[in-house]
């Protein structure tokens, strides 16, 4: 079975299973796991930040990242397919209280103008409150698109004049780092903070990364053990973290590729697939998922006419082709 439902189905490798049996580990919640420590110091160093604090899930990377910026009773304003409000499921609003406005782009980009017409400064205690813009790259709902480096800058202009905080959710900032060859420390320095996660295209069974200021950092991690993810000898999970970044990160060029030979054959154009996500629309997503599946490729429904695609670690180029063929005579 070829699976192109998400890139977070891949297994760890040989070598990474290796380096996982290998790690020195200890008590993370005491600050004592080695590897967790030099995993967080390399990913902040990675993105130009001061520190990082690893977590279990991405979810958990943005509450606490867009925690850090964002009181009770104040406002994040994002796309309106955002990660953050669409496939988190409430988890701001619930644990930490804070409200989202939204603005909507066919390609999951930055509307500065949009932006700045929703921003609501300080007017009193009648009105709530922008104090943060959180934008999302790679774009996952949007098909996987790249947020235009200018746009990253501009918006970070506008935002210091407004005295206002960016949070950037880089699930696939790699993804986005090698289909444009920008510096991961170039991407840090359009956000306050960011979330970044290691179990999508760098194919770790599981982590993210919140990252940040030293003292945002040190916040985090008491709210990470309050909502119960404070880990221990985690510094296994954290080798397979190190593996990866060592060894699949400008591999994922070659996901790209196959993406936009899938995208090819589902009638999309090509161009249009800068780095691992293909979105088609049909006339039943059930109908194409159902039909797919029993030629031994699965897929996934993100809509009722729209099924999503995703090439990644476990896809190999042989795999792609065949993919493409099953797509291509079901949609044909």
């Amino acid at each position: 079975m070829i699976d192109l439902r998400s890139d977070t189905l891949t297994k760890p490798t040989a070598g990474m299973r290796r380096a996982m049996a290998a790690a020195e580990v200890g008590d993370d919640v005491y600050g004592e796991d080695p590897t967790v420590t030099a995993l967080e110091e390399r990913v902040a160093a990675l993105f130009g930040k001061e520190a990082a604090v690893f977590t279990p899930t991405g979810s958990m990377a943005n509450v606490l990242a867009v925690g850090s910026l964002v009181a009770p009773g104040q406002e994040v304003l994002c796309e309106a397919r955002a990660h953050i409000v669409r496939a988190e499921l409430g988890a701001h609003g619930a644990l930490t209280g804070i409200t989202t406005r939204t603005w909507s782009h066919p390609d999951g980009q930055i509307d500065l103008p949009a932006i700045q017409g929703m921003f609501a400064p300080d007017m009193g205690m009648y009105f709530v409150r922008t104090v943060a813009v959180s934008v999302e790259n790679t774009h996952n709902f949007a098909g996987g698109s790249v947020l235009p480096l200018e746009d990253l800058q501009a918006l970070r202009s506008w935002t210091d004049e407004a005295g206002i905080a960016v949070h950037l959710d880089g699930a696939r900032i790699w993804n986005a780092h090698v289909a444009t060859g920008t510096a991961l420390a170039t991407y840090g320095d359009v956000a306050d903070v960011l979330a970044v996660c290691l179990s999508k295209g760098l194919g770790a069974p599981i982590g993210s990364l919140m990252v940040g200021s030293a003292d945002a950092v040190t916040e985090a991690r008491v709210r990470r053990k309050r909502l119960g993810g404070g880990m221990r000898q985690v510094g296994v999970l954290a080798a397979a973290g190190h593996y990866a970044l060592d060894h699949h990160v400008e591999r994922m060029a070659e996901d790209h590729e196959n993406a936009r030979l899938i995208a090819e054959a589902c009638g999309v154009d090509p161009a249009s697939v800068p780095t691992n996500i293909v979105v088609v629309d049909v006339p039943s997503a059930p109908a194409v998922v159902a039909a797919a599946a029993e030629q031994g490729v699965k897929v996934g429904a993100v809509g009722p006419q729209r099924v999503r695609l995703l090439t990644h670690l476990d896809v190999t180029r042989e795999d792609a082709e065949q993919a493409a063929k099953v797509l291509a005579s079901i949609l044909a």
